[in-house]
């Protein structure tokens, strides 16, 4: 039986390091051109509707989350804690993704546009402006020097972090994924179901409840045995597998 607990979170404390990009100091930084990132407060814990991704860092111990509010929001999920809200679509925020170092973040939504952060400062670098339709997943690859996104204009395209040009560099006409094991492809369902498919053959290998409503994301732990998952209805749920 899969065991979890919802991390809709209040704050209890607030932490500042300053020799971590995921921490800044106290205050409050704009970017000129309309961008930001308020600290962590009571008022800015929890998101205002649905969340429509979650994302583990690369080492497991913190996570990102975005949704219908428009706001991509940086946790602590071991202890609960709220650290720092960004601000600058202006639609809903459906994919996040982080580099290795942490110190820069992607992120997507309803605007057709992609976000390029940086972290620390909560100031957007760069706009990517290309597809059609509304995007709905961003990764960077493994040296955070090109960020892929898939839209609903049927297309994939891959983007260049160390250029200035907003243009992608190539475009793919065309989310799921697979468990840390690369058996199974783990997928969620409109009525709040994940669900387990053999990857060779296809069959569902097993299915349990996540959610109440819509399962909207679905990401693994990069080293331990558990996976988050977002929901329609407002919910982050961290699973052990």
């Amino acid at each position: 039986k899969k065991e979890a607990h919802s991390l809709t979170f209040s704050i209890s404390q607030f932490l500042t390091m300053e020799s971590n990009p995921w921490f800044r100091k106290r205050g409050r930084e704009r970017d000129e051109r309309g961008g930001g990132a308020d600290e962590g407060g009571e008022r800015a814990a929890r998101h205002e509707g649905a969340v429509l991704a979650a994302r583990f860092n690369s080492d497991g111990n913190y996570c990102l989350s975005c949704g219908k509010d428009r706001t991509i929001r940086l946790w602590n999920p071991h202890r609960g804690i709220h650290i720092k809200t960004y601000k600058s679509h202006g639609r809903e925020v459906r994919d996040v993704h982080v580099t290795q170092d942490n110190s820069k973040l992607i992120s997507c939504g309803g605007d057709r546009q992609i976000f390029y952060w940086d972290v620390s400062t909560g100031r957007v670098i760069r706009k990517f402006r290309g597809h059609d339709s509304e995007v709905n997943a961003v990764k960077f690859n493994e040296y955070a020097s090109v960020v892929v996104s898939a839209g609903y204009d049927r297309s994939v395209r891959a983007w260049d972090c160390r250029s200035q040009s907003t243009e992608p560099i190539q475009s793919y006409k065309l989310d799921c994924c697979l468990t840390n094991t690369d058996a199974h492809v783990t997928g969620g369902s409109e009525d709040g179901y994940i669900f387990f498919w053999d990857l060779v053959d296809a069959t569902v290998v097993s299915r349990f409840r996540a959610h109440a409503s819509v399962v909207t994301s679905v990401s693994y732990h990069p080293k331990d045995n558990c996976m988050i998952t977002a929901s329609v209805d407002g919910s982050i749920r961290v699973w052990k597998t």
